[in-house]
Order: structure tokens, then C-alpha cells, then sequence
């Protein structure tokens, strides 16, 4: 791919970049300016505090008039009109200080504050953990935070593991996310697209370790702010990354049944202008899986019957490596650079027996017993540089982001097939030995550019301007042996080209006044979408579009801490690669899957009633929402033989989700905490696929429930208990699946490790069942991925108090994926 054209970089940027020449920044008027500036220092040392938290406050109504950092040597200055103001100055290890009746005026227009010593907080530290402790989940209107370091129960496991946990979040055997029952949900790494999670997100998310993320953050109804990308919303995972001064980090090492060994690290180290972070994860596992399955096929009266039965070793090491640094020119300026890199290696060996009978269980027609050994590597890249300027008023900012991403996945698969008859005996017939070669290569460049500029007091505009340049390319070859001759079978080789530009701008502006706050925005994005396969010469020459997507948010604070918000967006979820791959999946001989390079983007409009409720000790947010989505893509299985069968997705007329939503925590004791979600939803989706009906009209819900206790101020033990219910299909019925975890760890080493002892799927119950049926077949299935996992995890900290002793959290990610209006 070609990233830099005069079509695909060039003429967008100058269409859209324009827009941001109308944000330029506006200043109080000069007579009404006031100054406020200072020193501040340790009040030990005497040694100026570079990088100190300012923020000028206003006496009357507690907002925030300017805020910013002290510079290199230890000065600040905060420009504010005239007024009644304090000032509160916050440096990490530090105690905060605040310092009152501060006038600015006509007569005196600047209040020098000369020397301002701050005291060391290790003298209060125990207080200061109490105050600061971070609760598990964290509600506001707009999004819900999953703190990962607060879930035992993760520890030692990987990215599907936590995103399983979190509220309204399900993760299925085959590891596909899905938010409140829809699989149309974007991922994203610290606010943007990321190679860490691999071009199919099931395998990258398997294989990135939980102790290297901080938090995870769920947006069900994003702003114009974000990609149109997921008609569902947003997933954001927050990797961890520190700004504390010197040197820092945290060990973490794991050793599980069956196999797991692991080991993450994370380092940080900060002095004046300058912080490197870094982090380093090793795993190695073993995921033994197993299911069966009975198929019926009928043609005309005779019912051809299979019973499956499968067995299936996965195992593989895998590598992350990811540091970068931050540059800070000043309190204004800084420069962000990461580079990220993961490999990982699998062995993986599956084994597939078929039974086959006809018209009944009583007379078999014979066995086949297919093996497959596979070997599939996975090595990811990506780099990013960023930059941020903050202006003299805060929230006022400039950040720009360029990241480069290179993926690739090669898997190479031998086959053999061995025959029996009825009688369990050989048949005679020669062995079927086949091979495949798959290799996926992806790249993309990825630019974005987003200015905030506030106005009145709490008003805000945005623009932004985004380019996406995706290329794809997915060679594809199987060969079966014939006479001591690999010979191609024919349909079976080909290479795909999938070429994706997307472009899109954004114009966003809200307020508020007293209780009532509002946002709108809109966002327009350009496609330009080929598919060609090269054997074939078969180009899909998509014609370039442009859709606008609006989004909007009323909200209103209500007396006793009562907040409600009406919000809509309108949201797209174009065909992924696998959906459009027209490749058959080769591992199972009978039940065969693959793309379909003809499907066409779903369009959803989404609308959502909130409420958010506060305590001292809980608090509670409820929703009321309903999508409409046009197009909606349905996987659909047909008949191919009287043996053989394929499932691919295909475009159904529509769909419509009314749904009500319960998240909440609660804690009754101090050593107590408590936290839930429900979501029960109604799914009607309506469509045809060569003439046979594809209606289903479903009621169901999803819960889970966690609840974590502290004995003796050192021992820590979690109970998480998730309930999926069934669920009607457009062909059949998935049925209910539950699962608890347990989890209980230990402060060691004077407070300085933690051992942690977890146990996934305590009861072995984490299983698919499903249904699928039509007019010429019935399938019902059993599916486990992987058994229960049993983990014992010791954390180390160096210079670093554990993660419920944090007072504030540093990093890229703070501004929670491009950062959020909030109500």
C-alpha cells in the first residue's frame, strides 16, 4: 500500500484541516486580567518541585479559573480575571496545600506568593491510602472504569480474561466480545486502534497479560469524538504506565494448572524533563479444549447423522515488549514516543472423530478420525509519537498522534484423515493427507489531530480530523497428497487484497448552566473500501462514500446527587477482514466457515436514557436504551452435503434491541465492597437469505455479581459469579452458560509484594451449548475452549505502594481514549 498519495492523505487533510483555523484561542479582555505566581519547593531540601499541580480556584462557586505546572526550576504563573480566589497545590509523595484569600483587582492586579514549601507525605501515609483507595468500578453517565488492579481474580490471566469481568462485557468460548448481547464493539489501546490486540482481536487479547493493564474503560454511547467504528460502543483498555519521580516498577511472576508460567514487569523512571516507561511480559500455557456435536442432515427420507466428538491442545509462548518516553519541553509542551512489539509461537494439535450414521444411532456406516498439528506465529509491531500542547487555561488543548502498525499471523496446518468401518475396524481406504498454508500480513497508518478549546466557564469546543490507511493481504493455499505429489486443490488457493481509507472530521461543542449540561456533535467520515482476489481477478471496487454521524447528550443534575442524561449517536460497523475472507476455515472436514467478500457495512442508530445515582457508600447507574440497525450481519449455516455443512455471514434486513441496564456497587462495611450489573434485553431481528426466513424475536439477560472482603487489613478474598441466559437465533437457540471465579491474596514482604491465589471457572461450567437448525438440517453443540484455571501470582513493588494506594495515576491513557466531557 501506498500511504502517503495525493488521494488518500493529501486532499482529505487539506478538505478537513481548515476546520481548526476557526479554533483559535480567545483571551480575557486585558483590563479585567489578573496574575497570580509563585515558588515552590520541598520544604526540606529546599530544592525547586518541577512539574507541581496548580489550580487557581474560585471562592464563590468552586470552579476551577486556571490551572497548569510548575516549570523546571520550580515557578508557575496563572493568568485569571479579577476575583476572590484560593489556591490548592498538589506533587505527588507530597501533601497537598492550600492557600486562601487571594484578590485579584484593578488596584492590585498581581498576587506574588513568593516560596511555597511543600511537606513529604510519608509522616500521613496510612491516612492518605485510606482516602485514596480506587474503587473497582468506577460509574459516571458517560462510561463505566474497570480498575484491573482491584479484581483478584485476573491476576496472572490475560486481556479476555479481564474484559470477561467487566460490566456488561461478555466474552464467548471462541473469545469474541460482546457488548450488552451485541458483538459490534470496537477495542481500542489506550484510546486508539493498537497491534497489541492482532488483527483478529480473539487471539491478541488472549495472549496480552492482565498485570500489564491499569484499567478498561466502557463507553456505551460514545460522542463524535470517537471512531463511527462499533455499533455497540467502545472498549478501551488502559495499559499501565507511571509519571512518579524516579525510579519505579512492579514484578509480577505466575505459575498456574494446567501449564501457565509467566512473568511481567513494568519499570518507570523519571528526572527533570525526561520519563521512560517500559513493561515486559513472558507466558507460557496450555489450553487443553473439548466438545462435541450431533448433526442431522436430510435428503429426501433418509437422515444422515454424525456424531462429532473433539479434543484440542493449544499451547504457545508469547513475548510483549512495549517502552517509550515522554519529553517535557514545559508545563505546556510535551512529546510522546512508544514502540511496542509482541510475538507469540503456538503448537497446537487437535483431534476430530466422526461417527456416521443413517436414519438412526442403531446402524453406523463408519468412523473417521481426522488429526490436525498446526504451528501459527504471530508476531505484532507498532510505533507512536505524540504530541501535546496545553494552552494557559485549563482544558485548552492541542494533541496530535501518528502510529504506525505492522501484523502479520502464519499458520501451517498438516492434515491426516484415517478410515474405519462400522465395525470400528480399518476400511481399507488410504489415508487423506492434506496440508495448508495461511499467512495474514496488515499494516496501517493511522494520523489524528484533536484541539479543545474552552469557552464561558464550563463551555467546550472540539474539532478533530482522523485518517485511517489499512492494507490487507491474506495468502491461502491447501494441498492434499496424491501419489507421493502435492497437488492444490482447486478453490482452495488464492490471495486477497483488502484495501480500507478512511477520513473523517468532527466538530463538537457543549456547556453548562447551573444543573443543566449539553453536547453536540457531528462527525463525517470518507470510506474507501477494495477487495480483489488475485488468482481469480475477482475485484469488489467498492464506490467511495461519505456518511455524517450525529451524536447528542442532554444532562441534568438533580438535588440528593441524582443525575439523568438523554443521549444519542448513530454508528457504523463495517465488515471485518475474517467476515469478508471468502477462504474456508480447513480444520474441521465437515463443518467448514469463511468470509463473505460481498457484505455490506450495518448502520445503527442508538438511543439512551441514563440515570446515575451517588451514596457516601455506593452508588448506582440505570439505563434505558434501544438501537436500530439497518443491515445487520447475521453468521448463517446452510447444507453443503449430506456430511458437510458451511457457515458464513451474510446482510439480514434489520434489527431492533430494547434493553434495560443495571450497574452498581455498594459498600456496607469498610472491609466490605460489593459490585453488580444485570442487562435484560429484547433482541427482534428480521431478514431472508435465498429464500428461507431468518425471524427471531428473543427475550433474555446477563448478569454478574462480585463481592470482596479484607480480613485483617492484609488477606483480600473475591467472589465473581457471570450468568449468561438462552437466547433465541435466527436459526436456533444458544443456551444459558455461567461461571464463578474465586480469588483470595495476601500483602507480603512488609506490604512491599502481594501473593495472589485465583481460580477461573471454579466449577468447570464455562461451556458453549447451542442449537442450529433449518429446513434440511439439525446441529446441537457443546463447546469448552478451555478447562479451569487454577493461579498463584506473586507482585513485587519497587518504590511503588500497592494499587488501592494510589493517590492519581499518570499516563497517556489519564484522558480515558481522547478524553471525555463530563456531566
Amino acid at each position: 500500500m501506498t500511504y502517503f498519495t495525493l488521494r488518500n492523505v493529501i486532499v482529505p487533510f487539506l478538505l478537513f484541516f481548515p476546520l481548526l483555523l476557526f479554533a483559535q484561542p480567545s483571551n480575557p479582555a486585558p483590563n479585567r486580567l489578573g496574575l497570580v505566581k509563585g515558588l515552590v519547593v520541598d520544604a526540606q531540601t529546599r530544592l525547586p518541585l518541577e512539574f507541581a499541580t496548580i489550580a487557581l480556584i474560585n471562592t464563590a462557586d468552586s470552579s476551577v479559573a486556571a490551572g497548569g505546572f510548575t516549570d523546571e526550576k520550580g515557578f508557575f504563573q496563572l493568568k485569571a480575571d479579577f476575583g476572590q480566589y484560593y489556591l490548592r497545590l498538589d506533587f505527588l509523595g507530597y501533601q497537598i496545600r492550600f492557600i486562601g484569600n487571594i484578590a485579584l483587582s484593578k488596584a492590585n492586579p498581581v498576587a506574588d506568593l513568593e516560596t511555597i514549601a511543600l511537606e513529604a507525605a510519608a509522616n500521613t501515609l496510612d491516612e492518605v491510602i485510606v482516602r485514596a483507595e480506587k474503587s473497582q468500578v468506577q460509574m459516571s453517565l458517560d462510561k463505566r472504569v474497570f480498575n484491573v488492579g482491584k479484581d483478584l481474580a485476573n491476576r496472572g490471566g490475560t486481556a479476555a480474561d479481564v474484559l470477561d469481568n467487566v460490566p456488561s462485557v461478555n466474552v464467548d468460548v471462541e473469545g469474541n466480545v460482546s457488548l450488552r448481547g451485541s458483538s459490534g464493539v470496537r477495542i481500542l489501546v489506550d484510546g486508539r486502534p493498537s497491534g497489541l490486540v492482532g488483527i483478529s482481536n480473539t487471539n491478541g487479547l488472549r495472549q496480552l497479560p492482565a498485570n500489564l493493564i491499569d484499567r478498561v474503560e466502557v463507553i456505551t454511547n460514545p460522542s463524535a469524538r470517537y471512531e463511527a467504528e462499533g455499533m455497540a460502543g467502545i472498549i478501551n483498555i488502559v495499559l499501565k504506565k507511571d509519571q512518579s519521580p524516579g525510579f519505579n516498577g512492579a514484578i509480577d511472576l505466575t505459575a498456574g494448572n494446567p501449564a501457565e508460567y509467566g512473568v511481567s514487569v513494568n519499570l518507570n523512571y523519571r528526572k527533570n524533563k525526561f520519563n521512560f516507561f517500559s513493561s515486559y511480559g513472558l507466558r507460557y500455557n496450555e489450553r487443553p479444549g473439548s466438545g462435541s456435536q450431533y448433526q442431522e442432515f436430510y435428503a429426501g427420507d433418509t437422515t444422515f447423522i454424525t456424531q462429532l466428538d473433539r479434543d484440542r491442545q493449544r499451547s504457545g509462548i508469547s513475548n510483549s515488549v512495549r517502552f517509550g518516553a515522554d519529553y517535557f519541553f514545559n508545563p505546556q509542551n510535551s512529546l510522546t514516543t512508544a514502540f511496542s512489539w509482541r510475538y507469540s509461537n503456538e503448537d497446537n494439535f487437535g483431534e476430530i472423530l466422526y461417527s456416521d450414521y443413517r436414519n438412526s444411532l442403531s446402524n453406523p456406516t463408519g468412523t473417521t478420525r481426522r488429526t490436525d498439528d498446526e504451528t501459527e506465529k504471530e508476531p505484532n509491531l507498532e510505533y507512536s509519537l505524540r504530541y501535546n500542547k496545553n494552552f494557559e487555561r485549563d482544558g485548552h488543548e492541542l494533541i496530535a498522534d501518528v502510529r504506525f502498525q505492522d501484523n502479520t499471523e502464519q499458520e501451517n496446518s498438516d492434515f491426516r484423515e484415517r478410515f474405519y468401518a462400522a465395525d470400528g475396524l480399518p476400511s481399507g481406504e488410504p489415508d487423506l493427507v492434506q496440508r495448508s498454508f495461511n499467512k495474514e500480513g496488515e499494516r496501517n497508518l493511522i494520523f489524528q489531530v484533536d484541539y479543545i478549546h474552552p469557552f464561558a466557564k464550563d463551555g467546550k469546543f472540539e474539532l478533530g480530523y482522523r485518517a485511517g490507511l489499512r492494507d490487507i493481504r491474506n495468502d491461502f493455499k491447501v494441498e492434499s497428497l496424491l501419489n507421493s505429489t502435492w497437488e492444490t486443490l482447486p478453490g482452495l488457493t488464492n490471495t486477497l487484497k483488502y484495501d480500507e481509507n478512511i477520513h473523517a472530521a468532527y466538530a463538537i461543542v457543549g456547556n453548562k448552566q447551573r444543573r443543566f449540561s449539553w453536547q453536540l456533535g457531528v462527525r463525517s467520515e470518507l470510506s474507501d473500501v477494495k477487495t480483489e482476489l488475485v488468482a481469480t481477478q475477482e475485484i469488489n471496487d467498492r464506490p467511495i462514500y461519505v456518511n455524517l454521524f450525529p451524536s447528542g447528550h442532554l444532562g441534568y443534575e438533580l438535588p440528593g446527587q441524582h443525575t439523568v442524561q438523554v443521549s444519542y449517536s448513530r454508528r457504523i460497523r463495517r465488515p471485518r477482514f475474517w467476515d469478508l475472507n471468502p477462504f474456508f476455515t480447513y480444520s474441521d472436514a465437515r463443518n467448514f466457515r469463511s468470509g463473505n467478500p460481498n457484505l455490506d457495512p450495518e448502520f445503527t442508530d442508538a438511543y439512551e436514557l441514563s440515570h446515575l445515582k451517588h451514596w457516601d457508600k455506593g452508588s448506582v447507574t440505570s439505563a434505558i436504551y434501544y438501537r436500530h440497525t439497518s443491515g445487520v450481519i447475521e453468521r448463517i449455516r446452510q447444507q453443503l452435503s449430506d456430511t458437510s455443512s458451511l457457515t458464513l455471514p451474510v446482510n439480514l434486513s434489520k434489527q431492533d434491541d430494547y434493553g434495560l441496564e443495571f450497574t452498581g456497587s455498594y459498600e456496607p462495611f469498610e472491609f466490605w465492597k460489593i459490585n453488580g450489573n444485570v442487562n435484560f434485553f429484547r433482541s427482534i431481528t428480521r431478514g431472508a437469505y435465498e429464500g428461507q426466513d431468518l425471524n427471531a424475536d428473543t427475550y433474555t439477560w446477563s448478569g454478574r455479581l462480585s463481592s470482596r472482603t479484607t480480613i485483617m487489613k492484609k488477606l483480600d478474598v473475591q467472589v465473581n459469579f457471570n450468568y449468561r441466559a438462552p437466547r433465541n437465533t435466527t436459526q436456533g437457540r444458544s443456551k444459558a452458560m455461567y461461571h464463578a471465579d474465586l480469588a483470595a491474596s495476601l500483602d507480603i514482604l512488609k506490604s512491599k509484594g502481594t501473593l495472589t491465589l485465583s481460580v477461573r471457572d471454579v466449577f468447570n461450567s464455562r461451556r458453549w451449548r447451542y442449537i442450529t437448525q433449518g429446513d434440511d438440517f439439525y446441529n446441537e453443540g457443546d463447546w469448552q475452549w478451555r478447562a479451569r484455571q487454577i493461579s498463584m501470582t506473586v507482585s513485587y513493588r519497587i518504590n511503588r505502594q500497592k494499587d488501592r494506594e494510589k493517590g492519581r495515576e499518570g499516563g497517556e491513557g489519564d484522558r480515558g481514549g481522547e478524553g471525555n466531557m463530563e456531566f
